[in-house]
C-alpha cells in the first residue's frame, strides 16, 4: 500500500507532495524558537543563534497556509530605542501615551521570552487573548510532543501607534519592530479586564519585506482607527478579510489582492495539493472562517491596514482504499507521524495583516504578514 506524504514541495519519485501548508518560504508563525517554515514563518520569539523570529510554535509546520510566523531570536540585551515624547493628554483623560504602549509591550516581550523559554502555558494566560493565546499555547503543546525548545529573546527597536481613545471600546495599539535580514514583527495589543493582552501578531520573514506604509497620525501623534464597515477604501475591511479568506478555501486566485505566499502562492499550492490528492483517490475539502474582530487602522495615503485572524481547517478523505497519507510538519507532531488510509485533518490559527487602497485606486491590496500555527490534527 503506497504511502502519500503532505509535503509543501512535491518530493521526486512517485510519492505524492502534499503539505498541508503552501509554502514560498514555509512560514509557520511561531512565537518561540522554532525556525521559520518553508513560507515566511511567523513567530514571536527568536532563538539565540539564528535571527529568526518566532512565535509560539515549533516553527517548522509546513501547511499552505504558508505559515508565517517569526522566531523572535534570543538576545540577551536588546535595547529598544527610547520612545518618543508623550502627546499631552489631559489630567482626567484616559489616552495611553506612547511612554506607556513602550512599557506595556516590553513588558509582553520579557513575559513571552520567559514563558516560551518554559514552555508555561498557565503564564500565557496573562500575556495573551483570544485566539493568539490559543494558538501560543499550541505552539508549546506540539515543541513538549517533539521534545524541542522554543526561542527567546526580544524583538528590538518597536515602534508603536496608538489610536484616539474611544468611549466605550476597548484601548489597544500597533507595535512594529524590523529586523533586516530576519523579520518584521506587527503585535496588536489590547486592554482587557486582567491587564493588557496581545490579541493580534502578523510576521513577515523575508529577506526583503514588502514595503509597510506609513500609518497617519494626527497633530499629536495619534493614529486614527476606523470600524469593520468603514467606506471610502476599495472595499470595507471586513469584505477585505472575507475576500481574502473566501480565496483561500475556494483555492483561486483573486486579482483584487498582489501575489505572494499569503494570497496567489497559497491559492495555487492548494490547487496543485488537490490535484496530487485526486491521482491518489483521495480527496481535499478546505475552510477558511473569520474570527474575533477585525482592527483597522488609517494610512497615510487614504488607504488602511487591517488585522483579522482566521480558523482554518483541511480535511482529506480517501474516496477508495489504496494509498495512506501522512502530514508533515507541526501536524505531523501532533499525530506522531502516523500514516492514514481513510481520513486525516489539521485545523490551524491564522493571523494576517492587509493594506487596503483607497477608494478609486488602482492598486491591489496587499496581505503584509502572517502568523499560523496548527492547532489540533487527527486521522484514523
Amino acid at each position: 500500500m503506497a504511502v502519500f506524504w503532505l509535503a509543501t514541495r512535491a518530493p521526486s519519485g512517485s510519492s505524492l507532495a502534499a503539505n498541508p501548508t503552501p509554502d514560498p518560504s514555509d512560514t509557520g508563525w511561531e512565537k518561540a524558537a522554532s525556525s521559520p517554515s518553508p513560507t515566511p514563518t511567523s513567530s514571536r520569539s527568536t532563538p539565540a543563534s539564528t535571527p529568526k523570529p518566532t512565535r509560539t510554535g515549533s516553527g517548522t509546520d509546513k501547511s499552505p497556509r504558508p505559515e508565517s510566523t517569526p522566531a523572535k531570536r534570543p538576545r540577551t540585551e536588546t535595547r529598544t530605542t527610547p520612545p518618543p515624547a508623550d502627546p499631552p493628554a489631559g489630567a482626567d483623560s484616559p489616552q495611553l501615551t506612547a511612554k506607556e504602549a513602550y512599557g506595556i509591550h516590553g513588558r509582553y516581550q520579557r513575559g513571552l521570552s520567559v514563558a516560551q523559554a518554559r514552555k508555561d502555558q498557565t503564564a500565557m494566560a496573562k500575556l495573551e487573548h483570544g485566539l493568539a493565546l490559543e494558538m501560543t499555547r499550541a505552539g508549546f503543546k506540539t515543541a513538549q510532543m517533539q521534545g524541542t525548545s522554543l526561542a527567546t529573546g526580544i524583538w528590538p527597536n518597536p515602534q508603536v501607534w496608538i489610536p484616539r481613545h474611544v468611549d466605550g471600546a476597548a484601548d489597544w495599539f500597533v507595535a512594529v519592530s524590523h529586523e533586516p535580514g530576519v523579520a518584521r514583527i506587527v503585535d496588536v495589543m489590547s486592554s482587557a479586564p486582567g491587564g493588557w493582552r496581545l490579541v493580534a501578531s502578523a510576521a513577515d520573514t523575508r529577506a526583503t519585506p514588502a514595503r509597510f506604509p506609513k500609518i497617519a497620525t494626527d497633530g499629536e501623534g495619534y493614529a486614527t482607527s476606523l470600524p469593520e464597515n468603514a467606506t471610502g477604501l476599495s472595499a470595507t475591511p471586513r469584505q477585505i478579510a472575507r475576500a481574502h479568506l473566501a480565496s483561500l478555501q475556494n483555492a483561486e486566485v483573486d486579482p483584487r489582492f498582489d501575489d505572494g505566499p499569503w494570497t496567489s502562492e497559497a491559492a495555487l499550492f492548494w490547487q496543485q495539493e488537490r490535484g496530487r490528492l485526486e491521482q491518489a483517490d483521495w480527496k481535499l475539502a478546505l475552510s477558511y472562517r473569520l474570527e474575533g474582530p477585525v482592527r483597522t487602522l488609517r494610512t497615510s495615503d487614504g488607504g488602511a491596514l487591517v488585522w483579522y485572524g482566521a480558523r482554518s481547517t483541511e480535511l482529506r478523505e480517501a474516496v477508495r482504499e489504496g494509498a495512506k497519507v501522512k502530514l508533515k510538519g507541526s501536524a505531523a507532531v501532533r499525530t506522531r507521524n502516523k500514516a492514514f488510509a481513510r481520513s486525516v485533518s489539521a485545523t490551524y490559527g491564522r493571523m494576517y495583516v492587509t493594506h487596503v487602497p483607497p477608494a478609486g485606486s488602482n492598486e491591489p491590496a496587499r496581505v503584509l504578514g502572517e502568523w499560523s500555527d496548527v492547532l489540533e490534527s487527527h486521522g484514523d
